[in-house]
């Protein structure tokens, strides 16, 4: 089938070998990019650099429980796969901004959709791991 005829976005129409071959998954580029969001601090840097560019202790500050050092892998990861740019300027002592780069501003759209389609599911989800939750259901 078509991705036309399902309504499925055509890389989602991909038909995948049975068993997936490791090696494949590994080296494919949405595992990648998934595996770079899905960590605990980078959709919400993102979204804080999409409002608008931030110095260093301005996202410290403003995610609660993100340490120094986790705060730095995570800028140096976005900023590795071109999401991020980061600017020194000359001052005493010297100041850092970060901002998203243009292809970092791309991921805000499809962050969103995935954030809405969250909110909008988020009962019956929450309602399925209740359910499959309760004493004497299998699992």
């Amino acid at each position: 089938m078509s991705a036309t005829n399902t309504g499925v976005p055509a890389p989602l129409d991909t038909t995948l070998p049975s068993p997936v071959p490791s090696e494949e998954h590994e080296h494919c580029p949405v595992t990648d990019i998934l595996r770079r969001i899905g960590d605990k601090w980078t959709v919400l840097v993102i979204v804080l650099l999409g409002q608008r560019p931030h110095r260093f202790n301005e996202l410290h500050q403003g995610i609660e429980a993100i340490s120094q050092r986790m705060l730095t892998r995570t800028l140096r990861g976005l900023q590795e796969d071109g999401l991020v740019h980061r600017e020194v300027f000359a001052t005493v002592p010297p100041s850092v901004e970060y901002s998203l780069t243009p292809l970092g501003n791309t991921l805000l759209t499809p962050l969103s959709a995935l954030a809405t389609w969250a909110i909008e599911n988020q009962p019956a989800i929450a309602a399925s791991r209740h359910a499959n939750s309760l004493p004497g259901q299998n699992s």
